[in-house]
């Protein structure tokens, strides 16, 4: 139950951090990718089903907050919450490297299929430009972001392992 309680209050936390504050603090028009981190990290650390949970609730405010319809971005989010679960048996606490990879590239994918469903869709093809102008900056941004987030995820992860086994005995 006090997972649960966390990992929700963390989801409204980023997502209120993603809508409210990023925006403000933008570097050449790219915010980070908070709720992505938020659901990579915990997709690495807890596997397939919590990736894919975490992803699914990340997505559906994502939906309410920044989507014309509720599902497109729920479902990206579910899929790479899930996706990034199969790398939950390579994952080392300590390794801070495999994570930046992983989010680097799930954020190059997030804003690829963006691209496809919300530019493709209508006909505007010019990749070329959304890739210099929006998803190298937002990479970037996102990635050095993980840098610092990603440490306080997993000693939240660490707490509620912790939490769990004591409830156990």
């Amino acid at each position: 139950m006090r997972r649960v309680i966390t990992l929700g209050l963390l989801i409204i936390i980023c997502f209120v951090l993603q809508s409210a504050l990023f925006p403000y603090i933008s570097v050449a028009g790219a915010t980070p990718n908070l709720m992505l981190i938020l659901t990579v990290s915990f997709g690495l650390m807890r596997g397939r089903k919590e990736g894919m949970l975490v992803g699914f609730f990340c997505g559906f405010l994502y939906d309410l907050y920044f989507g014309f319809a509720i599902g497109p971005f729920m479902i990206i989010y579910m899929l790479i919450g899930y996706c990034n679960g199969f790398f939950h048996r390579l994952y080392l606490v300590e390794d801070v490297l495999l994570p930046i990879i992983i989010i680097t590239l799930d954020d190059f994918i997030f804003n690829f299929i963006t691209f496809i469903i919300f530019f493709v869709m209508r006909n505007r093809l010019s990749f070329g430009l959304y890739m210099k102008d929006i998803i190298l900056p937002d990479m970037i941004y996102t990635a050095i972001l993980t840098m610092i987030v990603f440490k306080l995820f997993v000693f939240i992860n660490k707490r509620l392992k912790r939490a769990e086994k004591g409830s156990e005995t």
